[in-house]
């Protein structure tokens, strides 16, 4: 950051543009950061934000004593053409960006004291606030350590039952975000053990399964999905999904992936598997895959609209004309291709959707129809209309790929959102090894090129330390505990892939830096990054948001560490963790959808199957077919063969090689047989 000066406001713009740079200059230290490079800043300054205006989002601007206390924030101000409401500390009318800042060099001026008292005073708020932090009690304190009661994954699913769009699919009104965490939660329901249905109700683990199915399928039908090319936009400004803010970020796509593949394996819908190979293939493409293994982080929302012009336009790579679906397809099948997706003469998006006039004869393309309906419509065979559709989806991909400019590529290689990629990649080559070959090689190949380029380019074998950013080279900011988290989700997922004991091992490596680094030993649970002087909070959150919380996904992987190595330090470590929340899950259990599942994990256990087989054998086609045909929640699968694995898991290591054995273990006790899966 800026060097300190006494005299001066900072202010800190995350993603934000200054409008005028002379009082910037000369009034302000002005520092833009970057949120995924630094997301333990962001997540400081956004708590401010949340807490004096009631809400949060981005572009986040702060402006910051030397101190680096918050004096006033905001989200999104406009510039001199445009007004809002702007809400804070100090400011509350309609102004501008411009407006902001002539006010808060005016208040800095003419009452200092009177900001930096305010700023120290809501500083001391936070930090009460972030200390009680987890508010459940301490480790050790009255009970045992296996957290809240199964009966919270009822109210989290009677919540989202009542907030639940019958009509459009999704959980709220506009805008629509898809949530996957959410949507995984109540996907996953029905494949828990009886204990859970016991509680939940059969009828209505059934109810949750289909109003996720329902979303996705509304989702992969609106303008959210990229309907010629591939991956989905970040959320649909519409309640109906018909209108997207049209960035691409990797985080989403790769959660989407595993929500869409859970869909798949409870359905077999062949509408839904088109979903994951689109996604599949989007992140092992170019933009998004890099050249030297690893995923790059989004794709921006506004380009050019042809080479020769010199102003960019959100969506303006992906919506169409009908004239142009006319020259490019010709009349025919210009006219069938713009019926199936919704493309009409005076463009599909509505006046008020678009107070910029940015889509004015503009269509995005959404499915609005099936092949069959609209053969009979024009007439024809619905294979050949299917064949038509089929190639105008090419042909259309393919003149937006040459006459288009490509949206901004963000190339930084973030190892979080790395790690989810890899684990739903992993999880996508496993469940189609039988369906398509050559596409769980192409799945498979992206995920373990990612996991050996993280490891080579952003681990230090010497310190066990994690770097979270590549960017034309190694960034020096280490990595946070969600890195860490991600990664080693990523890299179990990809062990019961492939069962290579490299990445299993690499896992538990990890796992112990892990603990070291961010645990909290006094209530346990993890940190989201290492103290430092500069921060003003030390924060520790389960609640997930647009990525699931570094708690959530930490309580799963050491209880699916502890069920892997029969380790009862990681199965503790993994209770106490899902304990630390126990509070703030019985009160709110829908905003910690994602630990949702290892309570489930901490009251009833995990079931472990290792496998061993005949020397020089794989596994047999039946059981690979058996274990990999379903979600497969609470389970973990390892291979009894592995040398490594034998001597880190005593109970492995006492099982006989020679011949294929199926041993489960749960509950403590284990027993010999498939019958037991």
């Amino acid at each position: 950051m800026a060097s300190e000066n006494d005299g001066e406001l900072r202010l800190v713009n995350r993603l934000g543009e200054s409008r005028s740079p002379y009082i910037l200059n000369s009034h302000f230290i002005p520092i833009k950061m970057d949120r995924e490079e630094r997301p333990d800043v962001d997540a400081i300054y956004m708590n401010y934000v949340q807490a004096t205006t009631g809400s949060g989002g981005w572009p986040l601007n702060v402006f910051l004593t030397p101190d680096l206390e918050p004096v006033f924030g905001g989200t999104y101000w406009p510039g001199p053409n445009r007004s809002m409401t702007a809400q804070g500390t100090l400011i509350s009318q309609t102004v501008g960006f411009l407006d902001i800042l002539e006010k808060m060099r005016d208040v800095w001026t003419k009452q200092e004291s009177r900001c930096r008292e305010s700023a120290k005073q809501i500083t001391r708020q936070l930090r009460e606030f972030a200390q009680e932090g987890v508010h459940s009690r301490q480790t050790g304190e009255k009970g045992g350590d296996d957290g809240p009661e199964i009966d919270v994954l009822d109210e989290a699913y009677q919540h989202f039952r009542k907030k639940y769009d019958k009509t459009n699919g999704g959980f709220s009104i506009a805008p629509k975000f898809p949530t996957p965490v959410n949507l995984q939660f109540l996907l996953r329901l029905g494949p828990w053990p009886q204990a859970v249905k016991d509680v939940v109700g059969a009828e209505e683990c059934t109810d949750a399964a289909g109003m996720v199915i329902n979303t996705l399928r509304k989702m992969a039908r609106g303008g959210i999905r990229d309907q010629i090319g591939f991956g989905f936009s970040r959320y649909s400004v519409t309640k109906d999904w018909s209108l997207p803010h049209f960035e691409k970020m990797l985080y989403d796509q790769a959660q989407l992936l595993d929500v869409y593949l859970d869909a798949f394996l409870i359905t077999h819908d062949p509408e839904v598997l088109g979903a994951v190979y689109d996604i599949a293939t989007y992140l092992t493409s170019p933009p998004m895959a890099a050249s030297t293994g690893g995923f790059y982080s989004a794709e921006d929302a506004d380009s050019y609209p042809t080479s020769s012009d010199n102003e960019k336009r959100e969506g303006a790579y992906y919506v169409w004309t009908l004239k142009e679906f006319r020259t490019v397809l010709g009349d025919r099948d210009g006219n069938i291709c713009a019926r199936f997706y919704d493309v009409l003469a005076d463009g599909n998006v509505a006046r008020e959707n678009d107070p910029h006039d940015e889509f004015i004869s503009q269509n995005v393309l959404k499915v609005t129809t099936t092949p069959a309906a609209l053969a009979k419509q024009v007439g024809m065979p619905e294979s050949e209309v299917v064949i038509i559709l089929k190639d105008g989806r090419k042909k259309l991909r393919e003149y937006r790929d040459k006459n288009r400019p490509r949206p901004a590529l963000d190339d930084k290689i973030v190892v979080a959102w790395n790690g989810l990629a890899i684990g739903s990649l992993a999880r996508t080559s496993a469940a189609l090894e039988d369906i398509d070959p050559a596409k769980s090689k192409e799945c498979l190949k992206a995920a373990e090129d990612a996991a050996n380029f993280i490891r080579k380019e952003l681990f230090d074998e010497g310190s066990k330390t994690l770097y979270r950013v590549y960017r034309e080279g190694r960034g020096d900011t280490p990595g946070f505990c969600d890195d860490y988290a991600l990664l080693i989700h990523g890299l179990v997922d990809i062990y019961e892939a492939t069962f290579k004991e490299s990445y299993l091992e690499f896992a538990d490596v990890l796992q112990k830096q892990q603990i070291e680094l961010f645990h909290d030993p006094s209530s346990s649970g993890f940190f989201t990054t290492r103290p430092h002087p500069s921060l003003l909070l030390h924060l520790k959150s389960g609640m997930d948001n647009a990525e699931p919380s570094p708690n959530s996904i930490s309580a799963s992987n050491l209880h699916r560490l502890a069920s892997l190595l029969d380790d009862d330090e990681y199965a503790k470590l993994a209770r106490e963790t899902v304990a630390a929340f126990e509070a703030e899950v019985e009160q709110f259990p829908w905003c910690f959808a994602g630990m949702l599942g290892s309570v489930v994990v901490s009251r009833l256990g995990m079931k472990g199957v290792v496998i061993t087989s005949a020397e020089g054998k794989q596994m047999s086609n039946d059981l690979r077919k058996k274990l990999r045909e379903s979600v497969g929640v609470g389970r973990t699968v390892g291979w009894g063969n592995g040398e490594w694995l034998r001597s880190r898991n005593s109970t492995v290591g006492q099982m006989k090689e020679g011949r294929e054995t199926v041993m489960v273990c749960e509950q403590g006790a284990c027993r010999e047989g498939v019958e037991f899966l």
